[in-house]
C-alpha cells in the first residue's frame, strides 16, 4: 500500500453500484480517487503507509498545562527507530495517545520527557523522527465511506445542476458541497482536528 492510496478499486465500486458492464471503468476510477481524497480532507489524515521507514521533521510546541514539549506528527503505528531534537539523538520521549494501539488507532504525537538530556527549548528546535508513517491497513469504515462517496460522485453526472430526484414526487435532494452525511457519520471516529498554531 502506498501513501494516500485509493481505498477501494474501481471494480469494488462497480460491484457496490451493481454495474456489470465495463464501459464506465474510467469514470469509476475517477470517482474512487475523488472519494479517497475527499475522505482524506474530511478526516485531515490519509490511510496509506510508506513503503519503508523515513525521517520526517516537525516543530515542537509547549503544553503549558502539562509542562511538556509536544510534537504533533503524522499517523504511525510502529516504534520510532530514531528521534532527534535539534540534531541530537534522544530516547526520552513517550508516544501518544497512550492507549492508541489498544483501540486500533495510530499514534499521532510524542512528548519529550522532562528529564531528557536535550529538550526543544523553543519551537525552532526541530524534532525529527523515523518510522514507517501511516496505517498498516485501511479501516473497514473508510472502505465503506469510499463506496458511499464514490457512488455519489459517479452518479453526479446524471444531476448536472446539483439536484437529484423529483420535486413532483417529493424526493428532491440537493447535492451538498461536502462529503455525504452517511460518510461523515462512518468517519467520525477517524476525523483528526485541525489545530491552528
Amino acid at each position: 500500500m502506498a501513501w494516500a492510496p485509493d481505498y477501494i478499486t474501481a471494480e469494488e465500486l462497480a460491484a457496490y453500484m451493481r454495474i456489470t458492464h465495463d464501459s464506465d471503468d474510467v469514470e469509476l476510477a475517477f470517482a474512487v480517487s475523488g472519494a479517497s481524497r475527499a475522505i482524506d480532507y474530511h478526516c485531515n489524515r490519509q490511510f496509506g503507509i510508506l513503503a519503508a521507514p523515513a525521517e520526517r521533521t516537525y516543530e515542537a510546541w509547549f503544553d503549558c498545562g502539562r509542562g511538556l514539549w509536544v510534537v504533533d506528527t503524522d499517523d504511525y503505528f510502529g516504534a520510532l527507530t530514531a528521534v532527534t531534537i535539534g540534531g541530537v539523538a534522544t530516547t526520552a520521549y513517550t508516544r501518544e495517545p497512550l492507549n492508541a494501539a489498544s483501540v486500533g488507532m495510530p499514534y499521532t504525537s510524542l512528548t519529550i520527557d522532562r528529564a531528557a538530556s536535550v529538550v526543544p527549548v523553543t519551537p525552532l528546535y526541530l524534532v525529527a523522527a523515523t518510522v514507517a508513517w501511516g496505517w498498516t491497513a485501511v479501516p473497514d469504515a473508510v472502505k465503506l465511506a469510499s463506496r458511499l462517496q464514490g457512488s455519489r460522485f459517479h452518479s453526479r453526472r446524471d444531476s448536472p445542476f446539483g439536484v437529484t430526484g423529483s420535486p413532483d414526487q417529493g424526493g428532491e435532494l440537493r447535492l451538498l458541497a461536502r462529503v455525504d452525511p452517511d460518510v461523515g457519520v462512518s468517519l467520525r471516529r477517524f476525523a483528526r482536528a485541525r489545530v491552528p498554531r
